[in-house]
């Protein structure tokens, strides 16, 4: 499970809520009891990373009242009622109200943890999900997760700003690499309702038999819902569409029209068909295809975006030089330069296994960052190759990224920036301006 997710179990009984917290410890849950709602509603606020877990009867506030507090202050926090045996139709009302799930006494224990463990991935989801809008919603935060001030991306944070907000099915192609998944998860972030389900599924490499029983159901031998049923009223993330058979692009076009207008659930197609000359719309039957493609993004390759391609390569370097606790290496202007006319056959995700590498050869002080693009050149793509630049272009761009990665390391101290790259305070001010550099940024 990573990280205990925390489960607070509310109860007036103290063996009965006991009892609970050690049985949902054992299962690697961090537990809290409280003895009554209103314990309770002091400590679970909106932010809350976890699950309750109530009694429906209750001296005082019992909880069906305290279901509907907890509810206007989070209606995403999945709250399992408790019920006495014959208390179902309470059970019911408190699922019409919000409530995740129900359990009628005596329950079994193993049940117990498998509907918690449902409710706490629901809950991490959800608050990742927040987390993600809001830092698309403030360019700061967008920038951690889509790096880059080329004007490819900055069209592309526009676009995920608008076409999460619109109503319909969206189809998102590129190259492989270049970072579709996240925009998926950054569309559904930024959406309506974020809170929602956000599900994923490949459907390449599955027979054609399993991927329609996972697809549309029935249940399969482990009980687990079929996709349509899971990303009921969310979003349902399809990765590799067009390896969808005939009769299955069928049989999603009629789940398609019969959630009519605005979907139910919206669809978020991803196609890496293009890097192989073709295009979803060459492979899906025409009427799948416009129903998926009413909204498209397609995403730009790494070898297009200009000095993003440093400004990628020093954050993935930085962060790895953390882990292994050692110093990014430093880049030369050839370097750079070598940088900006590679390829990039695997887009960013080649560029994060190059600037890996590069951490690790600098740690054990050899190799260069040529060797490592010429390996990976005859080993992806021996003969793709990329336009040249004028020298005015990678001069600029080096010289940003030795501004930018001297002022993240000194944290925006201009005096320390300036002795190290011997710039005069006007002349340093003057080329941050052209380069869209802040001093904000870096403190």
């Amino acid at each position: 499970m990573g990280q205990a997710m925390k489960i607070a179990i509310v109860d007036d009984e103290k063996d009965m809520r006991q009892s609970i917290s050690q049985w949902l410890a054992l299962s690697g849950f961090d537990t809290e009891t409280f003895g009554s709602a209103e314990d309770a509603l002091k400590a679970l606020g909106p932010e809350f990373p976890g699950v309750v877990v109530s009694d429906i009867k209750m001296p005082g506030m019992d909880g069906m009242q305290f279901l509907k507090r907890l509810m206007s202050v989070d209606s995403a926090l999945p709250v399992i009622m408790i019920t006495g045996h014959g208390d179902v139709p309470m059970a019911v009302e408190a699922m019409r109200v919000g409530a995740y799930d129900f359990l009628e006494k005596p329950f079994n224990p193993d049940k117990m943890t498998e509907l918690a463990k449902k409710a706490a991935n629901n809950r991490r989801l959800t608050l990742d999900n927040r987390a993600l809008r809001r830092e698309l919603s403030d360019g700061t935060g967008l920038m951690k997760k889509l790096i880059g001030s080329s004007p490819q991306m900055e069209r592309l944070r526009e676009d995920i700003l608008d076409l999460g907000q619109a109503d319909g099915h969206i189809l998102i192609d590129g190259e492989t690499g270049t970072g579709k998944t996240l925009v998926a998860h950054s569309l559904h972030a930024v959406g309506p309702n974020p809170s929602r389900a956000f599900v994923i599924h490949s459907c390449a490499g599955v027979e054609e038999d399993v991927l329609a029983q996972r697809l549309f159901g029935p249940l399969d031998e482990g009980g687990r819902l079929p996709l349509i049923e899971e990303a009921r009223g969310g979003t349902l993330v399809l990765e590799d569409v067009d390896a969808l058979s005939h009769t299955l692009q069928g049989r999603l076009l009629t789940w398609i029209d019969e959630q009519g207008s605005p979907p139910e659930t919206r669809i978020i197609a991803i196609s890496n068909l293009q890097e192989q000359g073709k295009s979803c719309e060459d492979v899906l039957r025409p009427d799948l295809y416009y129903r998926l493609a009413s909204m498209k993004l397609t995403l730009p390759p790494l070898r297009t975006r200009g000095e993003d391609i440093l400004t990628l390569f020093s954050r993935f370097a930085e962060g790895f030089a953390d882990e292994y606790g050692c110093e990014a290496p430093d880049v030369s202007a050839q370097e750079a330069a070598q940088l900006l006319q590679a390829p990039w056959p695997g887009n960013i995700r080649q560029l994060i296994n190059i600037a890996e590498r590069a951490v690790l050869q600098s740690r054990r002080g050899t190799g260069t960052i040529a060797s490592l693009l010429m390996t990976d050149a005859q080993e992806i793509a021996p003969t793709m190759t990329t336009e040249g630049k004028p020298l005015k272009e990678y001069v600029e761009a080096f010289e940003r990224m030795l501004i930018d990665n001297t002022m993240r390391r000194h944290r925006g101290a201009i005096v320390q920036v300036m002795d190290e790259l011997c710039l005069p305070r006007r002349t340093l001010n003057e080329k941050m301006a052209k380069y869209g550099l802040q001093r904000a940024d870096y403190l």
